[in-house]
């Protein structure tokens, strides 16, 4: 059964520096994530999306509230939240199968034997289509490829949140496209959860069940949810003439150009 209060985000709170120098930078943020639900979170530049993300992963502690996920408060990082960054991350002088197995054995050593291992590092990279790659370096292979990497091992963990940063910021939009597609894919096959964050209206309206805007900073905080209730599977073609697509799409546009003019 789908737990309705996977992860709670609750009263969350953050500040930066000391005395006259202190920036709140979030103000009591709420949201509460289903099991096996992709949310995005936009919102302009500097307005503390990442913060967020950061804080959810346990790489800030938040000044005030708590992130609890399925039950158990996070405290620091941990295995049951992978990050995927917009800088890939790979390590560049270990292979891309190497990369994954520094995650895959250090996470199971206790649970899986050697040939397990093996296994299921070769089917994290089949999952993302790098099986043809395993043994190049970093240096040998395409942006594109580098992030596919990055998320097998993300999903190697196979932790209870995947949480992704802009993760195809980098990338031309047909890579970019194709690893939308991609996510889309994976996260049908395994009902991952996902945080991401964005600030590609059509990538937030095309991945996500709802979608998060921010207001600006400082004390930035939660201005609108929007659900997005196209079916799925869902075909970037197909949407581009989707009325329900461009409507949500609008609604995103309204808010951030609109509600959030930067003055």
């Amino acid at each position: 059964m789908m737990k309705e209060k996977y992860l709670q985000i609750e009263h969350l709170s953050m500040t930066f520096g000391e005395g006259s120098k202190q920036t709140h930078v979030l103000k009591d943020i709420n949201l509460q994530v289903k099991q096996g639900e992709f949310i995005s979170i936009i919102g302009h530049s500097g307005c503390g999306k990442s913060t967020v993300l950061n804080i959810v992963a346990g790489l800030l502690d938040a000044t005030g509230g708590d992130v609890v996920l399925d039950g158990k408060e996070v405290k620091g990082p941990g295995r049951d939240r992978s990050v995927v960054f917009q800088n890939h991350s790979l390590l560049p002088w270990l292979s891309v199968y190497e990369n994954v197995a520094l995650a895959v054995n250090k996470a199971f050593k206790n649970t899986m034997n050697a040939k397990q291992r093996h296994e299921w590092i070769l089917k994290s990279l089949d999952m993302v289509h790098m099986s043809h790659a395993l043994d190049r370096l970093p240096s040998q292979i395409s942006g594109g490829m580098k992030q596919r990497v990055g998320i097998a091992r993300a999903l190697s963990l196979e932790p209870k949140v995947l949480l992704l940063d802009e993760p195809f910021g980098a990338l031309d939009a047909l890579t970019r496209a194709h690893l939308q597609d991609e996510v889309m894919r994976i996260q049908a096959d395994l009902n991952s959860t996902v945080l991401m964050i964005t600030h590609d209206v059509d990538e937030a309206v095309l991945l996500s069940d709802r979608i998060v805007m921010m207001t600006n900073g400082p004390e930035a905080t939660i201005g609108e949810i929007l659900d997005i209730k196209l079916p799925r599977p869902r075909d970037r073609i197909e949407m581009a003439d989707n009325t329900e697509y461009n409507h949500y799409r609008h609604e995103v546009l309204h808010f951030l150009h609109e509600k959030q003019r930067k003055h």
